[in-house]
């Protein structure tokens, strides 16, 4: 998936979710102060009954006591006072619990206990009373009392519809705000849905079509790579072939140049014999470019069951033990570290080392003593500049040569590297300019990498970066 999409449909999908999330607390609010506001009217409706049954039951006993009075007709009286009151009781008691957490209701329902003791006495004494004007004082005295306590009744009525109207007002409040936001960001998170939905698809049929082109150009790619691999064996062939073709004529012109000196030299003039002196030492460097050339086209091929575990320590004395007699030529001195142990071809490896320690002799200082110096890290892929990122987890072994020879440029670093690329004239230092790109040639077929830094007068530093282990 292309970044750039995968960022837009990130960032729509974080904004979706964040919309979801918003909804979702403010449709919380919502709900839950409807389900508070249901739950104080459910509480007012409660307590409303509540008192209405308490007066209901005051007026009853009250109409009962006058019915009595009137007509001294003990019907009347059933059910008692006793029974009246213990239902009275009863839905006071009830009123006391359900508003447990209003101090003010609390209050109103002391005072209101208070006033229905008062009206229990004095229905109690309504119901007994024998003379018209105990029975007309006791009817004005209740009337005073039911007053008060239909007032105290007003009272607590009117603190329930007041939390009732306030819990209506923020219920109307959410109502009129959240419910159109959490319509709006319901619709923004559909729309962003839709929009990522659509872009998945298209991202998805894209993604089908580029497999189908890189298929295409995987089977285009192996048909390249078999025809280039078929077109380096007849190279290879070519280059044996004709190496091998000119090593004939070659060494009849140095055998018959050879009897000319023998036989003739002292016969010929001073000009013929320098001509054929120059005769004979093009002869030599064309044989010698032609064995290199040989060795660069066999260099690098690696045949997977060449592949081992080589011990670079025993393979680097073995090196250094080959070119002893050139090494005390040059007073050489080398300081090697004792190299790990890496998988490759140990001819490959033997050649890579060789040609590297003869560049620096070949390119020693005459002014002061050769030093070469070997040494080496462990690396993880992630930690070297020029792996690539799919390498990361991948372990290399990072050697260094480096000599305090003539030293180069280091505008040249990579041209050293090409075939036939010479810094200096054959007069002054011998060679065909192969030695460094066959060993350019065996790092690239180990997957590895080699680099190069000069420093005119001072020396320079060879890096070869291999891989401890091998892709099979």
């Amino acid at each position: 998936m292309h970044n750039p999409v995968q960022r837009k449909i990130r960032l729509g999908f974080f904004i979706a979710f964040s919309v979801i999330i918003a909804a979702s607390f403010f449709s919380y609010l919502v709900t839950k102060n409807l389900l508070d506001n249901a739950t104080r009217l459910n509480h007012t409706i409660e307590v409303s009954k509540r008192l209405e049954t308490i007066i209901k039951q005051l007026k009853d006993a009250e109409a009962a006591i006058r019915g009595f009075n009137l007509t001294k007709d003990s019907a009347f009286l059933h059910p008692d006072m006793g029974e009246r009151s213990n239902r009275i009781a009863n839905e006071y008691a009830a009123l006391r619990h359900i508003t447990t957490d209003s101090q003010r209701q609390q209050r109103h329902l002391d005072t209101l206990k208070t006033l229905l003791d008062i009206k229990y006495k004095q229905l109690k004494l309504g119901a007994h009373s024998d003379t018209p004007n105990g029975e007309k004082r006791s009817v004005t005295e209740g009337e005073k009392v039911m007053d008060r306590i239909e007032q105290k009744v007003d009272d607590m009525m009117h603190i329930e519809d007041t939390q009732l109207h306030e819990k209506a007002e923020l219920f109307r409040f959410f109502s009129v705000l959240w419910v159109p936001v959490i319509f709006i960001s319901s619709l923004v998170a559909i729309l962003i849905g839709i929009y990522s939905y659509v872009t998945l698809t298209k991202e998805f049929k894209l993604q089908l079509h580029i497999e189908s082109k890189l298929k295409s150009y995987q089977r285009d790619l192996q048909q390249n790579i078999m025809l280039l691999n078929k077109s380096n064996q007849e190279l290879e062939q070519f280059a044996y072939v004709a190496s091998h073709d000119l090593q004939e004529p070659l060494r009849k012109i140095s055998t018959f140049s050879d009897r000319l000196q023998i036989k003739y030299r002292d016969q010929l003039p001073p000009d013929a014999s320098q001509l054929l002196d120059r005769m004979v030492l093009a002869v030599s460097r064309m044989r010698v470019l032609i064995n290199d050339l040989l060795m660069f086209s066999r260099a690098g091929r690696i045949a997977p069951e060449s592949i081992t575990e080589v011990d670079m320590s025993a393979l680097l004395q073995n090196v250094l033990s080959d070119l002893e007699v050139a090494l005390q030529e040059k007073n050489a001195v080398v300081h090697a570290a004792q190299l790990p142990v890496i998988e490759g071809n140990i001819t490959n490896f033997q050649q890579l080392f060789q040609n590297l320690l003869t560049n620096a002799i070949k390119f020693a200082h005459t002014g002061r003593q050769l030093e070469i110096n070997i040494s080496y890290q462990i690396l993880n892929g992630k930690d070297i500049t020029v792996v690539k990122e799919n390498r990361w987890d991948e372990q290399f072994c990072r050697i260094c040569i480096e000599d305090n020879g003539i030293g180069f440029d280091q505008a040249y670093a990579e041209r050293i590297f090409l075939i036939f690329q010479r810094l200096h004239g054959i007069s002054e230092y011998s060679g065909t300019g192969i030695g460094l790109a066959i060993c350019k040639k065996i790092v690239d077929s180990h997957q590895g990498f080699i680099q190069a830094y000069g420093y005119p007068n001072k020396g320079a530093t060879f890096v070869i970066i291999l891989p401890l282990k091998q892709k099979k």
